[in-house]
């Protein structure tokens, strides 16, 4: 089975939903993945995978609007769900956060142009390490300034990059569901 979410070689997006559809659909598979995830895994949140995810599917101005759709969810539900600390700092950090999600964005949304088109897969991979990088990147910039260099150990940043792939495994799985079940009749109208 190939996959379908990233620009064909003919220069248009294949999605799993109707191209009108696109910005919809990806802001409501990202914002519950978010919310999911936020309620899961509170701070390690896979902003990499959401961006590689959004940067695929939408042009770079809707992408960036997406996952910063699912930053705010993250965020409302740190603040309003879990709890978190009302304070400078941590309102920072959630500052940060958004910042590392839309560099990530910037940053899949640049590696997906440059990469030629094939090998779904491996495009993928590289997508999301670079994503990964640039994600981690801004949060490490943030450490001289607002403390928690604890959470950049090389067993962490690993296991929240392993996170990060396998969400963009499920998310990819769940747009090939979705284009497979033809949920609006696109291939039967498509064919008539």
């Amino acid at each position: 089975m190939a996959l379908s979410i990233l620009p064909s070689h003919a220069g248009h997006l294949r999605l799993p939903v109707a191209p009108r559809l696109a910005l919809v659909f990806c802001f409501a598979l990202l914002t519950v993945s978010c919310a999911l995830a936020s309620l899961a895994l509170a701070c390690a949140t896979p902003f990499a995978a959401f961006a590689v995810l959004a940067a695929a599917m939408l042009p770079l101005r809707p992408a960036l609007l997406v996952v910063t759709g699912a930053w705010l969810v993250n965020q409302s539900i740190g603040f309003g769900a879990l709890n978190y600390h009302i304070d400078g700092n941590t309102i920072t950090w959630g500052f940060v956060i958004g910042a590392a999600a839309v560099l990530s964005t910037l940053a899949a949304s640049a590696v997906l142009r440059m990469l030629p088109q094939g090998r779904m897969p491996l495009m993928l991979a590289m997508t999301l390490f670079a994503a990964y990088a640039a994600y981690e990147l801004v949060l490490l910039a943030a450490v001289p300034f607002l403390g928690g260099e604890g959470a950049f150990t090389a067993a962490i940043v690993t296991r929240i990059g392993l996170t990060s792939a396998a969400w963009l495994a499920a998310l990819v799985a769940v747009c090939e569901i979705v284009r497979l079940a033809d949920p609006l009749g696109r291939k039967s109208a498509m064919s008539a």
